[in-house]
């Protein structure tokens, strides 16, 4: 965990507060009726779910399909080596 000195969680600290004012006066700017459609469209957000994890891709599967024109070629049938005596 990192340490921080005192001058820095005050430095913190008093950024925080001055973001909060910048909030409170920038919606306080807003029209009324802006400002509840504003806040129902956060409320509705943050009471969504966080989205799900991607499904898992098979081992060797690309995460992008490739371009058209640029598909990986086969692969070449394996023959066992010849032997020469």
């Amino acid at each position: 965990m990192t340490k921080h000195s005192k001058s820095e969680k005050q430095r913190r600290a008093a950024e925080g507060e001055r973001v909060t004012e910048i909030q409170a006066a920038w919606f306080a700017s807003l029209p009324a009726d802006a400002a509840k459609s504003f806040a129902a469209s956060v409320d509705a957000a943050r009471s969504r779910p966080p989205a799900a994890p991607p499904e898992n891709m098979p081992p060797g599967t690309a995460p992008r399909p490739p371009r058209p024109g640029h598909e990986p070629r086969p692969a070449k049938e394996e023959r066992p080596p010849r032997r020469r005596y």
